[in-house]
């Protein structure tokens, strides 16, 4: 006969020899969870396969737990019957974590039980219980918000001054702007940083853009919008079949650099950065995975933002969907080398099919706005001065003066009326 799947905070024993074990997953599951469930008796399947019960069994199995789990918990234990087979039920619950084992601390994480160590513990269970940028006090205090209200009505939010930053999760419970309010506020010391190499590996930089001291979630959508300007296409006409191929798969760039900058772990104040070599581009996060986290539930595209209010106003603002696709997608297109987890970081490489061409270019007495243009003509010839400013965040005077800068210095040369013609760089 066949009970509950085993979940993460629901297991199955076989047999009394493995309560050691039950006990690291007691701790474990009550440390992530606040309950843990434990079935002697079942097999891993689920079925109920019966254990030989003795006056003494669940004293002693109280009497294990009582001595072995600090701080002490008190289980209920049960005699259960299914068909003809006896199995014990143990329910525990605690809510004075962090529990440990014999002194060792676990935490739940799938089916597995993580043994980390007592500080790790104490940061998790806090981490786990207050989304940091929330409960951390900004150091300045005197910030304003236009942007973001901006955005909000953009997408017909109906906003109310008095309680805009408190709804908004901009507040700590003293009522402080916090380090969310920081980083989305107007005017913040937080810049996303852009970098272009002229080769595999960083021996050459040849420019290095920032986007930031205004909302984050502005400068995140420059950096997207610039970068993506580096989607080349290159056609094959080899065959009968015209074939076209792009430097990269741009919704898997968005999913990337979104990702990233949702879940970068903020109270670093590293941002996240992407860096653009000949053969790849790398787009980098502070962090690495959640310790309660696996591996194989982050490729299965499970959500455990790190940021869970700045999850909300991303997702309130259209930014990101809560359907766990984007780690799915770029495993679809690039395989999970992409993908490189660290401690500390998590760096996701998009491999280019072909070299990137505008490492031959000459980058040399260019500004960085310069470098722009030239990038976004190089990459589309025919690409509009409307265009061209919507890539940018350029005004259209602005990006006139550039072009007949570099027509002067003679980097580009135009072919053709303003309707049909195109770009030709040099």
């Amino acid at each position: 006969m066949q009970t509950n799947r085993e979940t993460e905070y629901v297991e199955f024993k076989k047999s009394l020899s493995q309560l050691p074990r039950a006990l690291e997953s007691i701790v474990s599951m009550i440390n992530k969870h606040g309950k843990a469930i434990i079935y002697f008796g079942i097999n891993d399947d689920g079925e109920a396969i019966g254990l030989d019960i003795g006056n003494k069994t669940q004293k002693d199995i109280s009497h294990e737990i009582a001595e072995r789990i600090k701080p002490t918990i008190i289980p209920h234990i049960y005699e259960e019957t299914i068909g003809d087979k006896t199995i014990i039920r143990i329910e525990a619950f605690g809510t004075n974590v962090p529990y440990s084992v014999d002194g060792n601390y676990y935490i739940r994480s799938g089916n597995e039980n993580r043994k980390i160590d007592q500080e790790t513990m104490k940061l998790l269970i806090f981490k786990n219980s207050n989304d940091n940028m929330v409960e951390i006090e900004s150091l300045n205090q005197d910030l304003s918000f236009n942007q973001l209200w901006n955005m909000y009505v953009l997408h017909d939010y109906t906003l109310d001054k008095n309680t805009f930053a408190r709804n908004t999760g901009l507040l700590t419970k003293s009522g402080n702007y916090n380090l969310l309010a920081d980083i989305l506020s107007d005017n913040n010391n937080c810049s996303i940083k852009v970098v272009r190499f002229g080769g595999t590996d960083k021996s050459e930089m040849i420019f290095r853009n920032e986007y930031g001291y205004k909302c984050m979630l502005l400068s995140m959508q420059n950096a997207l919008d610039f970068v993506q300007s580096f989607n080349e296409t290159r056609v094959d006409l080899s065959s009968t079949v015209r074939k076209e191929t792009k430097l990269f798969v741009e919704s898997c760039l968005k999913e990337a650099w979104i990702n990233a900058c949702l879940h970068t772990r903020w109270d670093r104040m590293i941002p996240p950065a992407i860096f653009i070599y000949t053969d790849r581009i790398e787009i980098i996060s502070t962090g690495g995975l959640p310790v309660d986290f696996s591996e194989e539930e982050f490729y299965q595209g499970i959500s455990h933002p790190a940021n869970r209010q700045l999850q909300k106003i991303m997702g309130q603002l259209g930014f990101v969907e809560q359907t766990g696709h984007g780690v799915p997608e770029i495993i679809k297109y690039y395989g999970r080398d992409a993908f490189n987890i660290t401690p500390n970081n998590i760096t996701v490489t998009l491999k280019f099919p072909f070299m990137l061409t505008r490492g031959a270019l000459d980058y040399s007495s260019l500004s960085a706005t310069h470098i722009m243009v030239l990038t976004s003509i190089n990459n589309k010839p025919s690409i509009t001065i409307s265009e061209l400013s919507k890539v940018t965040k350029l005004g259209t005077s602005r990006i006139t003066d550039i072009l007949k800068d570099l027509k002067e210095m003679g980097k580009i040369v135009r072919h053709g009326a303003n309707k049909n013609g195109y770009w030709e760089v040099k």
